[in-house]
């Protein structure tokens, strides 16, 4: 099996002065970097005293599957000759009990001609059963995916 590896870099930026001497007093912002990529700005989540003008973890796990769901898909539709182009998910993700539950992925994908759409649907489920992130978590990855023509 070859194995791939990635690294990346958290480093925290929220210390107020104090440190985390109490709950309140430290922010959680940080910044997320690798070689080559800009940096992310990243914190909690709003509802954990995050800046809702950062990522957050969690947002960031949907958009991988989201991301990783993409590039499949599209990889699949170059190589079966489904011409797609326009392509974007809003997907969204659940979480109850401090675990994700669930996340949904809706493409709304656009193809260059009709005899393509049905060869363009089906390739979302080949696209999520190679989608490495989504082999990777332990709930469910749906995805409600729509192809028109443009």
């Amino acid at each position: 099996m070859r194995e791939h590896h990635y690294r990346t870099t958290v480093t925290w930026a929220g210390n107020r002065g104090t440190g985390t001497s109490g709950y309140r007093d430290y922010d959680r912002d940080h910044l997320v970097t690798a070689d080559g990529p800009p940096p992310i700005p990243g914190s909690s989540d709003p509802t954990f005293r995050g800046d809702p003008a950062r990522w957050n973890p969690e947002q960031l796990l949907v958009a991988s599957l989201a991301q990783c769901h993409m590039l499949w898909y599209l990889h699949l539709c170059a190589e079966a000759g489904a011409v797609v182009t326009d392509y974007t998910d809003t997907a969204s993700g659940t979480m109850a009990g401090g675990r994700f539950t669930e996340v949904v992925l809706r493409p709304q994908v656009t193809v260059a001609r009709p005899d393509m759409v049905e060869t363009a649907v089906a390739l979302h489920a080949d696209a999520h059963r190679a989608c490495f992130i989504a082999n990777s978590v332990n709930f469910p990855v749906r995805h409600e995916p729509a192809v028109t023509t443009g």
